[in-house]
């Protein structure tokens, strides 16, 4: 039994939701070259718009923050009209749309917004490079990235803030930071990554503060009924763990809640990893250490996040892949019919 996906949910005073299953955001590089939204991006997210919530693919504040090729971005007026398509669509569907708001830090690469300098900065909390090279363009590895200076920093705080009001003009109903991930938030959050003696490094509230601030920057342009965020408190996507994370996170997780966010996204392919630092899964961590709204994700079925739900491990479900194989995947699950496989050749095209 899945009922329990199917009633409504309250973020807050200001936005209510239809069911508790959120379109998790996916990546799918199928923006133009100037990373405006393409009308098979509007009909993509229109045909999805049953989710109770979806959250858009990340969406990059800056050129610089460009680390795939073809990811939409919001600082143009441009890409700022091709979302007002797609939240158009999707309102007109019955739907409701968070952006998910992103730097990918020292990920990024100059291919992108370089301008044919293969040596432009990339940014980051630590001159601290990550092995490996750009997926789908794997001719391209990672740069070793410039430590921000605090310049920087404050530039990039009122850059992601500038994004907020961009998605709210572009008719989103809120915004998503991306928190997580090894991206550049996440990339301050993480000992592996930051390696900083100022006030944005060493002790766990240093760490914490450039999100912080980020969060803060947006809530005071957008509100933090509008404003959510997406964490990793466990390092495993470009990124290596360190037991001293447990400490950031600690800190980190009742900032987050005396925020009142519209709600936390856990960032993690899989639930059912476990970090020792964290004693266990990353879900059940931040759960037992924050008390508002909670989004589950990572490789959940219907029918075991209806029994997470229940269990009080999070209040709403985000779904994934199998909302690239069924745009239909809310009324699937409903009607109890049988859902299509996801495969990665559907990765390929917008359907």
């Amino acid at each position: 039994m899945t009922d329990n996906l199917f009633t409504p949910y309250a973020l807050n005073s200001t936005i209510n939701l239809n069911n508790r299953i959120l379109m998790a955001p996916l990546t799918r590089c199928m923006a133009d070259d100037d990373l405006v939204p393409t009308q098979a991006m509007v009909e993509y997210y229109a045909r999805r718009a049953e989710a109770g919530l979806i959250i858009s693919e990340a969406v990059i504040i800056r050129p610089d923050g460009q680390g795939y090729p073809n990811t939409p971005g919001l600082f143009s007026q441009a890409q700022i009209e091709g979302w007002q398509k797609v939240t158009t669509a999707v309102h007109k569907n019955g739907g409701k749309i968070f952006a998910q708001l992103w730097h990918t830090g020292r990920v990024a690469h100059p291919y992108f917004y370089g301008n044919g300098d293969d040596n432009a900065t990339v940014l980051a909390p630590s001159a601290i490079g990550v092995e490996g090279s750009v997926p789908i363009m794997r001719e391209l590895t990672y740069k070793t990235p410039k430590a921000v200076t605090i310049d920087d920093i404050n530039t990039l705080i009122t850059d992601y803030g500038q994004a907020a009001t961009n998605a709210i003009k572009a008719g989103f109903d809120g915004v998503e930071i991306h928190g997580a991930n090894g991206y550049l938030i996440d990339q301050f959050l993480h000992h592996d990554s930051n390696h900083r003696n100022d006030e944005y490094g060493g002790s766990s509230e240093n760490m914490a503060r450039f999100a912080l601030e980020v969060i803060d920057a947006i809530t005071s342009r957008i509100g933090n009924d509008r404003t959510a965020i997406r964490i990793t408190p466990g390092a495993y996507f470009n990124m290596a763990g360190d037991s001293r994370d447990r400490n950031v996170f600690d800190y980190f997780l009742p900032e987050l809640e005396k925020r009142n966010l519209a709600f936390l996204h856990i960032g993690i392919f899989d639930d059912s990893m476990e970090f020792d630092y964290l004693g266990g899964r990353a879900s059940s961590y931040v759960r037992a250490n924050y008390n508002n709204t909670l989004v589950g994700v990572g490789s959940y079925s219907a029918e075991t996040a209806s029994t997470a739900i229940d269990a009080n491990k999070f209040d709403l479900i985000a779904i994934g892949r199998p909302f690239i194989a069924n745009p239909d995947y809310v009324s699937k699950v409903r009607n109890n019919e049988p859902l299509v496989s996801y495969s990665d050749e559907m990765l390929t095209s917008l359907v």
